[in-house]
């Protein structure tokens, strides 16, 4: 990419927020039902509801890889004290394949932004080799750079987020 500035990833603050500067050198696809996650794409928590479908690219099948995905913006954007809240952590994830043969160390749990727009970030990770990673005691206050420094990861290999807020009910009022 000849400009920063035009980073979705740098646009979006994901750099920033949540990682440091890397170049995308491997392709991750991520859809949810039909709808392919794109960098700063709306989707609502209804279309997020289930698992998505992650796919890891790469050509070396010796290769494997950690995606995690967290919410920068919890409890909300204007106060993130929840920063990062992790929502799902694979681990052991072969390289052409998808995150269903990897390891799941942290159960999907659905986003469910209550105020603000929310920004959803899934980070993939090249590991220097199999190894075995532990769930974190609670989801929120993940540091995706601590986890990253903590199993040897270095730098991302790909990153790809999606937007999502609350949607809004009859008359403002949520029924359950």
């Amino acid at each position: 990419m000849a400009s920063g500035s035009r980073n979705p990833l740098v646009v979006g603050r994901v750099i920033g927020d949540v990682l440091d500067n890397f170049e995308n050198s491997i392709p991750l696809r991520v859809t949810y039902g039909n709808r392919e996650v794109n960098n700063g794409c709306e989707l609502k928590p209804s279309q997020v509801a289930n698992q998505p479908r992650a796919s890891v690219g790469g050509n070396d099948m010796r290769n494997f890889y950690t995606l995690v995905l967290v919410d920068p913006d919890s409890p909300s954007p204007s106060n993130p004290t929840f920063r990062e809240y992790l929502h799902w952590l694979v681990t052991d994830i072969p390289a052409t394949t998808g995150v269903s043969f990897g390891n799941e160390v942290v159960g999907y749990e659905r986003p469910r932004p209550t105020s603000g727009i929310h920004r959803f970030v899934f980070v993939l990770f090249r590991q220097q080799c199999r190894q075995r990673v532990y769930a974190p005691g609670w989801r929120q206050n993940f540091n995706t750079r601590e986890f990253a420094e903590l199993y040897n990861l270095g730098l991302p290999v790909a990153a790809v987020f999606f937007n999502c807020q609350r949607e809004s009910g009859s008359g403002g009022r949520t029924f359950r």
